[in-house]
């Protein structure tokens, strides 16, 4: 399988990462084979370095460094929010205007990596903005309405807590399509049954961040997947 460049120089690569595809390999997913940091190291011939992580349903945007130097002055630009992201995400009725997220997160254990971690610290502070861009009402029912409604939106996050995107848009009751852990599972049925879409609908769509070498603003964008181009077509969008 060969990724996705969007963007390669002598110090940073960025490729769009395919849904369902873990970034690194982990000792909590033994089973997998395929990762983006190795298949992308086969890819170019070189080792890459992690700067951030996007959910292994999620597709989009992912930055690496060619070296840990570049990989460390990078990782400060997202600690220090000097990093602008943002978010394509298909939700759950009728989401439209401009508003934002403020709901602090509590802080989320993985049940075996976290096991002797505290557990009652305080809820994080977590930030997203929100702008509604389309809607739709579809034809077929799903629980007690006779149609479906569906919006897109965009997402951009000002705070990086774990799964903050899917947990804010479940807190507003919205929750993103395909999402098996915050979502609607009636709605995520009906989306495989009629539209054929068997993904979460959340795209890393772009990111802009500083160039550790030259200072430039440096702005990549990724693609949508075929499934989202399905989802578009079938929605008119």
């Amino acid at each position: 399988m060969m990724l996705e460049i969007l963007y390669q120089d002598d110090v940073i690569v960025a490729v769009n990462k395919p849904a369902g595809m873990l970034v690194h390999r982990s000792w909590l997913d033994r089973h997998e084979t395929q990762f983006v940091m190795q298949t992308l190291r086969d890819q170019i011939g070189k080792l890459v370095y992690p700067i951030h992580r996007l959910d292994r349903p999620t597709s989009g945007v992912l930055l690496f460094a060619l070296s840990s130097e570049i990989a460390n002055s990078l990782c400060l630009q997202f600690e220090n929010k000097q990093v602008e992201k943002s978010y394509l995400a298909v939700v759950r009725g009728y989401l439209t205007g401009v508003e934002q997220i403020n709901y602090p997160l509590k802080i989320q254990l993985d049940k075996i990596a976290d096991k002797f971690a505290q557990e009652d610290k305080e809820p994080q502070e977590a930030i997203t903005d929100y702008e509604g861009l389309k809607t739709v009402e579809m034809p077929y029912s799903v629980g007690r309405y006779p149609t479906s409604r569906y919006s897109l939106v965009r997402l951009i996050p000002h705070t990086g807590r774990k799964h903050q995107l899917r947990r804010h848009m479940k807190h507003i009751f919205h929750p993103i399509l395909g999402d098996t852990q915050y979502g609607d599972l009636h709605q995520n049925r009906a989306l495989s049954e009629h539209i054929g879409v068997k993904r979460l609908m959340l795209h890393a769509e772009v990111l802009k961040f500083i160039h550790p070498i030259t200072q430039q603003s440096i702005c990549v964008k990724a693609g949508l997947d075929e499934q989202w181009l399905k989802l578009f077509e079938q929605f008119g969008w």
